[in-house]
């Protein structure tokens, strides 16, 4: 394919929930990095509060395919803004950027990442001066620049680097007792077996627990590996078929085994209990929310997408905390978490932020604090999850992306369902109607359908949470159906 038939196939440069992202080589290109680097360089400047005087943009990068040699040609793209790029040393976990623009007092930080995409994909998300991911009406702007047209002429020079992976670590020490929970860890005898999935979180946790006895901390995927093994980097249960054999041997063997998981940038976690089971963040945020609240007592209202799971309310309520519901993206969050006072916050994708730490996600401080909360019960993921679910009721979630004919069948879809939504779904009355972010059909507590277009292509996510497996499975298969029908 030639120079001009990638332009022709390049899609436009838009910004989605996070992030300006789409496969290397065709949408991703160095000339076009240039121009969004440039733009979004110039943007944190003008929006930067009049006694914040840095001039100093961060710039990191994930493990894939030329992200270190685009982060390096970006920072040139910086310094033609007549700003300073300070390059990470490493391939480093997105929180890490965010991290440092808080301790350098930095403008904001540009990242080479596409996260958990495809092996194929990458991008460039944008953080804000307070370490947070920028909101809508800055990508605009962002994208408005870009429209306008105009030259930054890149600047070569030598560019300055620093530990970041070694600075964010150091922080997470400072706010979590480490040794007490290197000693938790070892009287429940729990082995922890981590899969950064090929990520930049390779060997995060390991470094952090280091005090630990030998065979503490088992890593797995730890290898560089731009292919990813084959899969997107995403904690996804089909993707994480190594990990759970890999706990339910270490069961096999009498030895109990958690199973911890990163997204390719290490802002997303999951988990695999001792029993082989995967945990999202349907399971996870309410454990963290009752260790949070609970034992160590913090302040806050508690944030979610509509998306997420009411076990998340449930919990929160039940301990007399504010409950906020936000469209998808963690950048809704993360403009409450600038604004007010709040416990944590996180999404259904994995993505989970807190109150005492920065108003961005970060999955390495997550993961610190759920092994806080099981050391300090002394007891097991699997045996938490079964008590939590006890009190508050079972339930079972699932989401299925359906690709679409084209745009016409997106819009046409997306009218009938916002103009006549269901009045029952699978032969349940709709007790609501949800309009938030896409359209939510609610049955009952705990059992709900969610429907909700992407923006940038035409797909429609499917979301549903029920009490049991078949229900989730038929609510998902009458929601297909109904699809099809229009």
């Amino acid at each position: 394919m030639d120079q001009n038939s990638l332009r022709l196939s390049a899609s436009p440069i838009q910004f989605g929930t996070d992030g300006w992202r789409g496969v290397l080589g065709v949408d991703i290109t160095l000339e076009r990095l240039l121009v969004v680097a440039a733009a979004a360089a110039r943007e944190l400047a003008s929006r930067s509060p009049a006694d914040l005087e840095s001039r100093t943009v961060v710039i990191g990068y994930d493990r894939r395919f030329l992200a270190p040699e685009l982060a390096e040609a970006i920072a040139s793209a910086v310094r033609g803004c007549d700003l300073e790029p300070l390059l990470t040393a490493t391939s480093v976990p997105t929180p890490a950027c965010s991290w440092a623009v808080v301790e350098h007092q930095a403008l904001g930080a540009l990242v080479i990442t596409a996260s958990h995409n495809p092996p194929e994909w990458l991008g460039l998300k944008i953080k804000g001066y307070w370490g947070g991911s920028v909101e809508g009406d800055f990508t605009k702007s962002v994208e408005q620049r870009i429209a306008a047209g105009g030259v930054t002429m890149p600047i070569e020079a030598v560019t300055k680097r620093f530990d970041a992976r070694k600075e964010h670590l150091e922080g997470l020490r400072r706010k979590i007792d480490i040794p007490s929970l290197v000693r938790g860890l070892e009287s429940m005898d729990l082995r922890v077996i981590v899969d950064p999935m090929h990520g930049s979180a390779a060997g995060c946790i390991s470094e952090l627990l280091k005090e630990g006895r030998k065979g503490l901390v088992k890593e797995i995927n730890i290898a560089r590996d731009p292919l990813f093994g084959g899969n997107p980097p995403e904690p996804l249960e089909p993707y994480l078929k190594q990990l759970i054999q890999e706990i339910k041997t270490s069961n096999m063997q009498g030895q109990n085994a958690l199973g911890l998981v990163f997204d390719g940038d290490g802002d997303r976690i999951a988990a695999i209990d001792e029993k082989g089971r995967f945990c999202s963040t349907q399971l996870l945020m309410p454990l963290l929310i009752d260790h949070l609240a609970r034992v160590k007592n913090l302040p806050g209202c508690v944030i979610k997408t509509v998306s997420g799971s009411d076990l998340m309310s449930l919990v929160a309520e039940d301990l007399g905390l504010e409950v906020l519901e936000m469209p998808v993206g963690f950048k809704y969050i993360a403009a409450e978490m600038f604004s007010k006072a709040v416990l944590v916050g996180g999404e259904e994708s994995g993505g989970i932020g807190f109150g005492e730490h920065l108003p961005e996600r970060d999955a390495l401080f997550a993961c610190l604090l759920l092994l806080e909360s099981l050391t300090h019960k002394q007891r097991l993921l699997g045996e938490s999850v079964d008590a939590l679910q006890a009190k508050f009721g079972v339930s079972h979630y699932e989401r299925i992306d359906l690709r679409l004919k084209d745009f016409d069948a997106r819009k046409r879809l997306q009218e009938f369902l916002e103009s006549t939504p269901p009045s029952s779904v699978a032969g349940q009355a709709v007790q609501e109607v949800i309009t938030t972010d896409g359209v939510k059909l609610r049955v009952d507590v705990m059992h709900w359908l969610m429907f909700r277009f992407s923006g940038t292509e035409p797909l429609l996510r499917i979301y549903c949470e029920a009490p049991t497996y078949d229900k989730v499975d038929k609510t998902l298969l009458w929601a297909k159906e109904l699809t099809e029908r229009v």
